[in-house]
């Protein structure tokens, strides 16, 4: 057991599962309101199934929409697959949670950014105190707010 709290790989954790949680009520419900989403992930993460027309042409990351046509949503525990129209060909596309960068809800004003996470238990301590950096939301302004904000210097 280590002598610390790792608070920057929890609060990673928790805004993950706060995207899980409203994908998987998209899931069952579909999207109230004018709620979409914009999901931007790294293409060449462990774990991303795309058809490779797609990963030739965004070889590095690929921002998807989910608003007006998406089928088949299923939210696993740590990762979601969505069928999507790519020039009139559904596409079946599987990102894991820890491959996406970020997940902007236009319509609410909100937004998470996911910095590149490691989960080494033998990072010291100030690394695991900038974690807290790599999510951010929006304040309801339209702005991006870092969590550092309210970090202690």
């Amino acid at each position: 057991m280590s002598d610390r709290f790792h608070y920057g790989q929890l609060m990673h954790k928790a805004l993950q599962g706060v995207m899980s949680e409203v994908l998987q009520s998209v899931a069952e419900n579909g999207l109230p309101g004018e709620h979409h989403f914009f999901i931007t992930f790294d293409t060449h993460h462990p774990g991303v199934d795309i058809a490779p027309y797609l990963k030739e042409r965004y070889p590095e990351e690929m921002t998807i929409v989910i608003q007006h046509w998406f089928a088949d949503l299923t939210v696993l525990q740590d990762r979601f697959s969505i069928t999507l129209n790519f020039a009139d060909m559904p596409e079946v596309l599987v990102v894991p949670f820890d491959a996406i960068k970020t997940f902007v809800d236009p319509s609410a004003e909100f937004g998470l950014r996911f910095d590149a996470h490691e989960n080494d238990d033998d990072e010291d301590e100030e690394n695991d105190v900038d974690e807290a950096e790599d999510a951010e939301e929006t304040d309801g302004s339209g702005d991006v707010v870092s969590l550092d904000h309210f970090r202690k210097h």
